[in-house]
C-alpha cells in the first residue's frame, strides 16, 4: 500500500509539473507571436521591395543598351541583396543576436570569394567583355593562339568555332590578353 502511494504521488507531481510547462510555454508563445508576426511582415515587404527593384532594374537596363545576360545578373544581384538584407532585419525582429550571424557571412564570403577567384575572375571578365563589346558575335578573333569565329559570349566562357572545333576561352583569359580581330563581322 505505501508503494502505490509513492507511485500516485510521483504520477500527480508529474501531472503539476507538466502543467506548469505548458503555462510556461503558453506564456512564451503569447510573447513570441507579435515578434513572430513583425518579422513575417518585415521580410514580405523587403520580398516586394526585392520584386519591385528586379523589375525596375530589368526594364531600365533597356535604356543604357545592356545587354539581357547584364541585366539579369544586376536584377538578380539586387534582389539577393535585399533579401538578405530583409532576413538579417527580421531575425533581429525576432530578438536574435545577428552580429555573430553577419560576421559569420562576413567570413564565409571571404572563404568563398578565395575559393572561387578563377569563376569571379571569369564572370567579372565576361560582364566587362559583354560591357565594352571589343567584339562581337561573328567577329573571326585570335586570343592565347587560338582563333576562330566567336559564335557564343557568356559570363564564363567565349565560344569560338575553327574547322567544326568548338573552343572555350575562359574569359578571364581573353579580358586579359591581346585579341586580333581578324575580320569583323559586318
Amino acid at each position: 500500500r505505501r508503494r502505490s502511494l509513492s507511485t500516485a504521488t510521483i504520477i500527480r507531481h508529474f501531472i503539476q509539473a507538466l502543467i506548469l510547462v505548458m503555462q510556461n510555454i503558453e506564456s512564451q508563445l503569447l510573447l513570441w507571436l507579435p515578434k513572430l508576426g513583425m518579422a513575417i511582415a518585415i521580410f514580405f515587404c523587403f520580398w516586394v521591395i526585392s520584386k519591385i527593384t528586379q523589375t525596375v532594374l530589368r526594364k531600365s537596363g533597356g535604356r543604357f543598351s545592356l545587354k539581357d545576360p547584364i541585366r539579369s545578373l544586376v536584377s538578380k544581384g539586387a534582389k539577393i541583396s535585399i533579401l538578405v538584407f530583409g532576413t538579417i532585419t527580421a531575425l533581429g525582429t525576432l530578438g536574435i543576436n545577428v552580429s555573430a550571424l553577419v560576421a559569420g557571412l562576413g567570413l564565409s564570403g571571404f572563404a568563398l570569394g578565395f575559393a572561387l577567384k578563377d569563376t569571379i575572375s571569369n564572370l567579372l571578365s565576361g560582364v566587362m567583355i559583354l560591357v565594352y563589346q571589343p567584339f562581337d558575335i561573328g567577329d573571326y578573333i585570335v586570343v592565347t593562339g587560338k582563333e576562330g569565329k566567336v559564335i557564343h559570349i557568356d559570363f564564363r566562357y567565349t565560344t569560338l568555332e575553327n574547322n567544326e572545333k568548338i573552343i572555350l576561352i575562359p574569359n578571364s583569359l581573353v579580358f586579359a590578353n591581346t585579341v586580333s580581330i581578324l575580320r569583323k563581322n559586318e
